[in-house]
Formats: C-alpha cells, structure tokens, sequence
C-alpha cells in the first residue's frame, strides 16, 4: 500500500484558496482512494522560521486542525498529527544537515528569494529543506503532493535519501515521488491575484455573517455603470463565485452580468449568499473545534500515537548506523 504524505503550514487561519485548492481535493483523495495509506501534518515547526510568537502559532496549529476536522477529515482513515509533538523528525532532521552539502541549500527556492536580504535568514530558513526532507523520510512516504514550487525540495529529499543509502551501504531511507495535480485550481484573492496571506487577499470563509460580507465587499471590480453589461469572464466575483455554485447557479449568474442592470453591489451579494450557505455546516464545525480546543487535541493525540509508533523504528535504523545506538 503506498504511503502519501502531506504537510501544511500553520501560518494562519486557512483561507479559501487552502479550502478549494489543498484541502477539500485532498480529503476527497482519501475517502476514494482504499488503496493509499494517508497522513496530513501540521508543520508548526517549520513556523517558528518566521513567526515567533508561541500564543499565535498555537492559535494558528488549532485554527489549522479544525478547518481540516470541520470539513471532514476522517481521523480514521489518515493519521493526523502536529509535526512538533514528534521529536523524532527534530533527530533525523539533525542526521540529515549533516549530509547535507553547503551549496545544494544554497540553491534552493526557500533561501534565494531571500538572499539579497541575509539580515532576515536565519539557520532554520536555510536548513528548511533538510526538515522538510526529515518529514517525509521520517515515514518512508512513498508519494508527496507537491506544487511546482516544492518540487525542488522533494528533489533534495531524494538526494539526502540517497546519499545516505549509499554511504550506509543499505537502503534505509525511502526515495519518495512527487504527486503533482496537473488539475490544481488557481483560486483569485480580493486583487485578482493568487489569494495567498503574503498579498493579504484572502476570503475567509471562517469569520463571522458581518466580518465575512466586509470581506467579500473588499473584492475589486471595475468601474462599469449599473446599467451596462459587464464580462463575467473578466470579473474576480464572478470567477470566484463560479468555483464553488453548480452550473445552473453559474450559468443564471452570468445571464445577469450580461443583461445590464446588474451591479458589482449585486453580484457580491450572490457570492456572500453562495459561502454562507455552501459552507454553513464547515463554519458551524469549526466553531465548534475552536470553542472546544480539547476535542482537538483529543484526535491530534490519537495521531500522534500513531505516528510515533511508524518514526521510531526508522529512526533506531539511522541511528545503528550511525553509531548512536
């Protein structure tokens, strides 16, 4: 049975590109695929490169799980665990950057974009790689999705792979594969642009009727008359709104941009109408989680277990052979 394994940032309250474009596709993977063993971590140590505040990260670890939980997440199915509550990947991960050469990190993605700055890189920026190699080899995962932009990191997790068989003389580590979606939707922010935090263009589904409506109301539109028809094709309202309505819903809507008499105040009206019913039961659910921060813990726990159970026989593997056993 092949392994899968996924990692998510906890670097704020999902937005609705992680909704529509990680999670939802990634749930429905698990519950169509029997033959694939799951697990999803949330890698709140890969945080601490740029967040340093323990109450936000712990905040933004709950706020993580329970947009997974609260859009169904089978417990049961995958396991489910936070990347920190195994101290085993913190071990390997020293193991690895000692394979690790200077110039193969020097390259990758993660430390570039950020060189000209080197004032704002720290060791763990540098070495992200090497921990990311650390999640994957910890489980011996046989697939990684990954976008385009990691396929870099995966790569490296290869080579670390390896490297380390060759010189171990035995093949401990497994040599994991990218699973990239050719499907992956792009989601537009409130801009046009990639909704992502760093452009602060996101929609979050998770806010309450009031905060919501402000939110969706920031959407920019140009500055056709009421009266005029204007082009769905070219609106971010309507492309938004046309992700997640069924056809029939989509097709109505776009006859009404098209008709004139139909304005921007109305069409983001419809989209509001369209989250705050699509999604009332996932709203209602992470509320819940969020009130409830135990019952979060309860199924982090369980997987936690469970993970530890898989990461420590690998480990003691590196470890005998490396000399530290």
């Amino acid at each position: 049975m092949a392994r899968v394994l996924t990692g998510i940032q906890s670097s704020g309250r999902p937005h609705l590109g992680n909704i529509l474009g990680a999670i939802v596709p990634a749930i429905q993977l698990i519950e169509q695929n029997s033959k694939e063993e799951s697990f999803i971590f949330i890698a709140d140590f890969h945080s601490l490169t740029s967040q340093k505040d323990g109450a936000t990260r712990k905040q933004n670890t709950l706020a993580v799980a329970a947009a997974w939980l609260a859009f169904g997440l089978d417990i049961e199915k995958t396991v489910f665990y936070r990347q920190s509550r195994i101290p085993e990947v913190a071990e390997l991960n020293w193991y690895l950057n000692c394979f690790a050469p200077f110039p193969m990190l020097a390259n990758a993605h993660s430390f570039k974009d950020k060189a000209s700055r080197l004032a704002d890189v720290n060791a763990g920026l540098f070495t992200y790689p090497v921990l990311m190699a650390a999640d994957i080899l910890l489980y011996s995962a046989d697939l990684v999705p990954v976008g385009k932009d990691q396929l870099q990191h995966l790569e490296m997790a290869r080579d670390l792979a390896s490297t380390f068989n060759h010189l171990m003389e035995e093949d401990i580590l497994t040599l994991p594969e990218a699973r990239i979606a050719v499907d992956v939707m792009t989601i537009p922010g409130t801009d046009g642009q990639k909704m992502s935090k760093s452009y602060q263009n996101i929609l979050d589904i998770f806010l309450s009727d009031k905060e919501l409506k402000k939110n969706v109301n920031a959407i920019i539109t140009d500055s056709t008359p009421l009266e005029e028809p204007k082009d769905p094709d070219t609106c971010t309202v309507f492309k938004l709104y046309s992700l997640m309505a069924t056809p029939t819903q989509t097709h109505s809507l776009r006859a009404q941009y098209l008709a004139g008499n139909f304005g921007y105040g109305h069409a983001k009206k419809e989209l509001f109408d369209l989250l705050v019913t699509r999604y009332a039961k996932e709203r209602e659910q992470f509320d819940f989680f969020m009130n409830h921060p135990e019952e979060i813990e309860k199924r982090l726990l369980e997987g936690e277990a469970k993970a530890r159970l898989i990461a420590l026989p690998l480990l003691n593997r590196v470890r005998e052979k490396l000399g530290f056993l």
